[in-house]
């Protein structure tokens, strides 16, 4: 779970950075016109690679790394001795660590293809097969990282996994102790101030029958609500241990979790206001409707990422479950029962409801009084 909250650079991204855009300032100097075009267009798409936090979870388009490896590759070939080539290496490293296979296979290409433009444009063969095999060590580098960050990313997932059954352990082991005494309390408690109360109503009616004095009657008509209200508090009191509740935004983290654990895809949530406590009916329409979005995009756009935001606002909540399917999906013939049941639900309480295909895949937005 996430806030909305705005980040800077950390220092692996700059480290990061510097790998593409330093020898780019170093051929500065010997640069002509072409070159400086060439060295303009790779700082600029370079620019994306210090808000890349966190490598394992994050990556850039692969065309844009492809299309820096290029610009610094052909830069390389045409200024010798420029440094430009630890930028096109460095992209490569990157594309073979997080990219799929196709961009693994055009990047090594468009290295070979440059290697061979570079010996031949200078005629130095000769140096074409140690640079070969500078390039061969840092692919065989990426592909180490890249098998070692997967092992990482199978450990904590299989951590994940065994802290979540451990907590849904502890809280079922938790749900049953308050069963237990919520039991107690009805079974005994209650029972005995439901026994009381009707006793001391009784005794009242015996004192005013025999003509008691009005002080008596005051007294046993004072004890008999003070058994009632004991027997209201405890009748809450089981309640509220038979209730358990949870904070929407927990049980959406949790929903979430699970979809995560289930697909494999990212699904983040980002917080926006100060979270607070909700009517009961208005947190189940957004938990329904976070539980209706993850089933649809199970049903048709498996593996999709998914965004939620849930914003607290001046007496409402807003809701924004967002799938990514990389494409705009067709329009839907006509609401199913999981939309049509979520939007009576929200018109019950006086809120908005939105669905329907945005950009990059299915959006539902709602809005409830809180």
């Amino acid at each position: 779970m996430t806030t909305g909250r705005a980040r800077l650079p950390q220092a692996q991204a700059w480290l990061r950075w510097a790998f593409v855009a330093v020898p780019m300032f170093a051929a500065m100097p010997r640069a002509n016109t072409l070159a400086w075009i060439l060295i303009g267009i790779t700082l600029v798409l370079s620019v994306p690679l210090l808000w890349l936090y966190d490598i394992r979870e994050r990556t850039l388009p692969p065309v844009l790394l492809l299309a820096v490896l290029l610009c610094a590759g052909v830069l390389w070939a045409l200024v010798p001795n420029s440094w430009a080539s630890v930028t096109m290496f460095s992209c490569t490293f990157f594309i073979v660590l997080r990219q799929a296979i196709v961009p693994i296979v055009l990047a090594v290409a468009l290295d070979l293809a440059t290697i061979a433009f570079w010996a031949a444009y200078h005629d130095v063969w000769e140096g074409a097969l140690p640079t070969c095999t500078i390039l061969a060590i840092v692919v065989l580098l990426g592909i180490n990282r890249r098998t070692r960050l997967a092992r990482i990313e199978q450990t904590e997932l299989a951590l994940a996994r065994a802290q979540t059954a451990t907590e849904e352990h502890t809280r079922a082991a938790a749900l049953a102790e308050r069963a237990r005494i919520a039991r107690e309390l009805h079974d005994v408690l209650a029972h005995s101030l439901a026994g009381l109360s009707l006793n001391l109503q009784g005794a009242r009616l015996m004192l005013v029958r025999d003509g008691a004095s009005p002080d008596a009657v005051a007294q046993i008509e004072r004890a008999q609500k003070l058994a009632s209200e004991g027997l209201a508090e405890a009748r809450k009191a089981v309640a509220a241990l038979r209730e358990d509740a949870v904070p929407v935004e927990r049980t959406i983290a949790d929903l979430l979790a699970a979809y995560r654990l289930d697909s494999g895809a990212r699904a983040d949530l980002t917080v926006e206001g100060e979270p607070r406590e909700l009517d009961p009916a208005a947190g189940t329409a957004l938990v329904r409707a976070v539980q209706e979005a993850l089933a649809n995009t199970r049903k048709h756009a498996a593996q999709a990422d998914v965004d939620v935001t849930l914003g607290y606002r001046t007496g409402e909540v807003a809701l924004t479950v967002a799938d990514r399917q990389g494409r705009r999906p067709p329009d839907a013939p006509a609401a199913g029962y999981g939309l049509r049941g979520m939007s009576e639900r929200v018109a019950l309480l006086d809120g908005r409801f939105e669905s329907g295909p945005g950009e990059d895949g299915w959006r539902i937005h709602l809005t409830v009084p809180a």
